[in-house]
């Protein structure tokens, strides 16, 4: 049994350049969020573009597997590239990317940028996606304590993204996960994990009944912390499996 919410919305900008969706093809579900870089227009599109084409390939043609995953990632970046260069628009059109996959057996995910998939066994926090950031790479040699990366001066500054040329892929996949019973996986953008801790995320997690409820204290938590300190867009997709 799989069950899922979807959650995305403006903050205190004007537009949300977020993107969510969700498709299934058989048993098999894939589940995106990707948050645009550039501005209206640029980043918007940006996480729109890939997101969709991933989905809509899903429906024909996905499976949980590495090799498809990893076929998300390069091709939709062939694609973000093409449409950087047709509106010339190669400096504003970029986005971070999360794709999940999960079917009866497996589950399997792959990254870049600096939103996250967290993911939990039995309601207990097991592993995070690692940010391609400026401050996830002070935290990586040792510079920075995890905790700071919130508030940091450079959170902002990504490493890694779709929409720029690679020699060689810059996306990290994540080894498959067999499937044990009590899996929970949250896919959100920085503008959503920036305004809550782990902790919060645990605890909230044991008293929620369903994705939807869990979504909805979170989100909550998010408002308290986030309010009136120009909110970026945020978005999580929260799966119970």
């Amino acid at each position: 049994m799989l069950s899922y919410e979807i959650l995305s919305e403006c903050g205190e900008r004007e537009y949300n350049e977020d993107y969510t969706g969700v498709e299934k093809n058989g048993e098999a579900y894939c589940f995106v969020l990707a948050d645009g870089l550039g501005g209206h227009g640029g980043g918007d599109e940006a996480s729109r573009l890939v997101a969709e084409y991933i989905l809509n390939d899903f429906v024909q043609n996905g499976k949980v597997s590495e090799p498809y995953l990893k076929k998300c990632f390069e091709a939709s970046q062939r694609l973000l590239l093409e449409e950087q260069k047709k509106q010339r628009r190669t400096k504003e059109m970029k986005t971070t990317l999360t794709v999940l996959l999960a079917d009866q057996n497996y589950i399997q995910w792959g990254h870049i940028g600096d939103s996250r998939i967290y993911y939990f066994q039995d309601k207990k926090l097991k592993l995070r996606t690692l940010d391609h950031s400026v401050p996830q790479m002070l935290v990586n040699a040792g510079k920075l304590k995890e905790k700071k990366i919130r508030g940091h001066a450079d959170r902002n500054r990504l490493l890694r993204v779709m929409g720029v040329e690679w020699e060689e892929p810059q996306y990290e996949i994540a080894v498959p996960m067999q499937r044990m019973g009590g899996e929970v996986c949250l896919l959100c953008t920085d503008g959503f994990w920036e305004w809550i801790e782990e902790k919060a995320m645990q605890r909230l997690l044991k008293k929620a009944a369903s994705p939807g409820d869990w979504l909805a204290e979170m989100q909550a938590a998010v408002k308290k912390h986030g309010s009136g300190r120009q909110m970026d867009n945020y978005s999580a997709i929260a799966v119970f499996l």
